[in-house]
């Protein structure tokens, strides 16, 4: 419980990079307890929209009915397009789970081999990659749909089909916010220098949202390619303007900082007093 309360307090936090955080790990955590906080943060159109938009991710996390209304409500009056479509996630999340619940059985859509609670339930592991292409690249399609599909993609890079780097590259510019958000995710599991290279041109875009952006920065570290060029690229974007984004790369090098550290200790020779 005091954990809890120490991510409620930080979603107060005067760093937007830190106080969304915490808004995602209450969403994890799925205590209902936090409702009021996410709440308050979702209705405060003085915070950066980025807190809201994972506020609204979080209360979809959590689920529970009463989040409807809120939900409902931030779709229709938030001025922020980004968080209308989360709030539009959110509430699709919520009416498959009410769905699978009145219909008494098991959800018949694979569980997050992550155990983490995703904004969208998986598409089916039986879906090949040109299949789930299909549902990506179609703007008929909903954007629940699109995520659901993109979100799959990466227990396949990680089983080590390589093919899927072209979804994750070539991932339309009409997408919806969340959905390209995600993208960034996807493109780091690919721990490759084509992922690499797509990340530093995420990142080098100033036009592209800093959300974004700051999903690249922090998807160098898990494409474990990271060399002089891409410290390089980083150092030059700590002064960014878009705090979110110059916040991750200082983040991003201080796990840098702190990975060489590790390895360093387990790299060391014991020293053996002989007697």
């Amino acid at each position: 419980m005091a954990m809890n309360k120490s991510q409620i307090y930080s979603t107060k936090d005067s760093s937007n990079l830190l106080a969304h955080e915490a808004a995602f790990v209450l969403g994890q955590i799925q205590d209902v307890g936090s409702v009021p906080a996410l709440k308050e943060v979702l209705e405060d159109f003085s915070l950066h929209y980025i807190l809201r938009h994972k506020a609204a991710e979080a209360l979809g996390a959590i689920g529970v009915e009463d989040n409807i209304r809120l939900l409902e409500m931030s779709l229709r009056s938030d001025p922020a397009p980004k968080v209308r479509e989360t709030c539009e996630l959110a509430l699709s999340r919520i009416e498959e789970q009410k769905h699978t619940k009145l219909n008494g059985k098991t959800s018949d859509v694979p569980a997050s081999p992550f155990m983490s609670v995703d904004p969208v339930a998986l598409a089916s592991f039986s879906s090949t990659i040109y299949l789930l292409s299909k549902v990506l690249f179609n703007e008929k399609k909903s954007m629940y749909e699109q995520y659901a599909a993109l979100l799959i993609t990466v227990p396949f890079i990680l089983l080590g089909n390589w093919k899927s780097i072209h979804i994750e590259n070539t991932s339309s510019p009409k997408n919806a916010f969340p959905v390209s958000n995600l993208n960034c995710i996807c493109i780091g599991q690919l721990q490759n220098k084509a992922a690499c290279d797509a990340l530093a041109e995420t990142l080098k875009d100033v036009t592209e949202h800093p959300m974004v952006r700051h999903e690249a920065v922090g998807d160098f570290l898990k494409t474990k390619t990271i060399n002089l060029v891409v410290v390089e690229l980083l150092e030059n974007f700590v002064k960014d303007p878009e705090p979110i984004v110059s916040q991750s790369c200082e983040v991003t090098f201080s796990m840098l900082e702190f990975e060489k550290s590790v390895k360093y200790l387990f790299r060391k020779v014991p020293q053996v007093d002989i007697f």
